[in-house]
């Protein structure tokens, strides 16, 4: 492409000798944005990567291919030349700030550095421009942040704090690597409207890397599809929505969570009930540390949860969804009733609440960090059953299989180790380690937020399986309101720790009666595709 602002061409990236990626074609003009998408593992990061020549080489190489911005060839130049380039004409935001971010550096330092090393500003006119960039991405209180760290700023401050460090040099060209994947959807929309407009300001080029389909549509204005480390589909966004032509991309397009879950007889008992229950943690203050208030994480929420039944629990990070959950596990502190299988949860010594947890099981956002790395599969599995006193060896091994064959797994995994599986084969894991125990009720917590639209899919399909057959009862907690309507029949709306709305799901999903409710929904689900600039 004549015009083209980056135009890699015929690449192939390798790793000791493994090629995983097999020549990309992708150009760029100025001004445009253009998504990358595929599942994980396809090669959209090691593509992305490659342009700045941040893989770990020389266990990386480039077996042939060529990366051209403004027709010089990046994969030619020496490591001060590139160091000249990176930060400066062609920026990267990376997908998880906190990991991104230095822990022990402040705000200004942290985008101070890059000012200092590529336009040798002194520190004074440094400042003057960080402000200048913290108003830009529509960060409140510029000041005050400057001196505050990154464990000090919330998922969506941390993520315009890495915007703002990636636009201080004004770039070129923008690679956005799932620069919205771990924020609520509120937070996603602003952030990417913030991409758009600052996109539009200052006519950069935008390379967005995401397996978010929804995204794509409404920000994007070429696709490029990705699978297995090749290239099988690019088109205008519009096209590729309208006709795609490869399986694969049908098979994305397709992906998105759909179906109802299935109706629960009117006469099914209420398994879990909640009473005004509350969650609150004292706040101390002066030079005794005397308690002068409350963060009440969880106020005055009743609900009421059936036999078979899925109530779907959402609102943004620190509403009181997960804390609310842990309430009624008893691995908080509340106060107010809780009434599970007839008994009051709430006026138990937490020895007798024992029994009830065999029935009360929870999944929890990420398989990896809840799976022992030292403990084969089976070990894992089995460790609740021997908690909860089982002890024929030949039952506990029986029921670890049966527990695996439910979730779709063949029974010989069992003598494997997490590592060396998928993300979605781990959260089947987690699942099936729940149910072993044969619960009445399952809390799951975030299960598919960090899973491939196909994966996710495929998880709530298993969870409705899983439903009808051993009429399980599940207090389902997500921000995307996408795979929440798939599987719920009832939904509560949290904001500040307060139920703000809560219902029959179809009824508050088409006819939604809170503003705050409104916005998630707005946020979330709203279908208007919109060019990218």
């Amino acid at each position: 492409m004549d015009n083209a602002l980056l135009n890699i061409k015929n690449l192939s990236v390798a790793f000791a000798g493994n090629t995983v990626v097999h020549q990309m074609n992708l150009h760029i003009r100025p001004g445009e944005c253009v998504a990358l998408v595929g599942e994980s593992g396809s090669g959209k990061s090691v593509t992305a990567l490659s342009v700045l020549g941040l893989l770990p080489y020389p266990m990386a190489s480039h077996p042939h291919g060529q990366i051209l911005f403004h027709d010089q060839d990046l994969l030619s130049l020496r490591e001060p030349q590139l160091r000249a380039i990176r930060g400066n004409r062609i920026s990267m935001i990376f997908q998880e700030p906190m990991t991104s971010l230095n822990p022990l550096h402040s705000v200004e330092k942290q985008i101070g550095e890059s000012l200092q090393l590529h336009a040798g500003m002194s520190r004074k006119q440094a400042r003057s421009r960080i402000l200048e960039l913290l108003t830009l991405v529509g960060i409140p209180e510029p000041e005050k942040r400057l001196k505050q760290y990154p464990h000090e700023l919330s998922g969506g401050l941390r993520q315009r704090v890495m915007i703002a460090m990636a636009l201080a040099n004004e770039p070129e060209l923008l690679i956005a690597d799932e620069p919205t994947t771990a924020l609520d959807v509120t937070i996603q929309q602003q952030i990417l409207e913030l991409l758009r407009h600052l996109q539009k300001q200052l006519n950069m080029a935008v390379l967005l890397i995401t397996h978010d389909l929804n995204i794509v549509k409404r920000y994007a204005d070429r696709v490029y599809v990705m699978q297995q480390g090749r290239q099988v589909e690019s088109s205008p966004t519009p096209v590729l929505f309208e006709q795609p032509q490869h399986p694969y991309t049908q098979t994305l397009l397709s992906a998105e969570p759909d179906g109802q879950p299935a109706p629960v007889p009117a006469d099914t008992a209420p398994l879990l009930q909640t009473e005004s229950l509350n969650v609150w943690f004292p706040i101390h203050s002066g030079l005794l540390k005397r308690v002068t208030d409350h963060h009440k994480a969880v106020n005055d929420i009743s609900l009421t949860l059936h036999r078979g039944e899925t109530l779907g629990v959402v609102g943004e990070s620190g509403s009181g969804k997960t804390t609310l959950a842990l309430a009624i596990l008893r691995l908080t502190r509340s106060q107010g009733a809780i009434h599970f299988a007839g008994q009051d949860l709430n006026r138990l010594a937490q020895k007798a609440v024992k029994p009830f947890r065999r029935q009360m099981q929870i999944v929890f956002q990420d398989p990896f960090g809840s799976l022992s790395p030292r403990m084969l599969i089976g070990e894992s599995i089995a460790e609740g059953l021997e908690v909860h006193g089982v002890k024929d060896r030949n039952e506990i091994e029986q029921r670890v299989i049966q527990a695996l064959k439910d979730v779709g797994l063949p029974a010989d995994i069992r003598h494997r180790y997490p590592h060396e599986f998928s993300g979605g084969q781990r959260q089947r894991i987690a699942i099936a380690r729940a149910l072993v125990l044969k619960p009445e009720l399952i809390v799951l917590d975030e299960p598919t937020s960090a899973l491939d639209r196909t994966v996710q899919k495929q998880i709530i399909e298993l969870l409705r399986d899983l439903q009808a057959r051993y009429q399980l009862s599940y207090l389902f907690i997500s921000h995307d309101l996408a795979v929440v309507r798939a599987l719920s029949h009832k939904l509560l709306v949290m904001k500040d720790g307060v139920a703000v709305e809560q219902g029959d799901a179809a009824k508050v999903f088409n006819h939604p009666s809170h503003p705050y409710t409104q916005r998630l929904l707005q946020a979330a689900l709203g279908d208007q595709a919109r060019p990218c600039a």
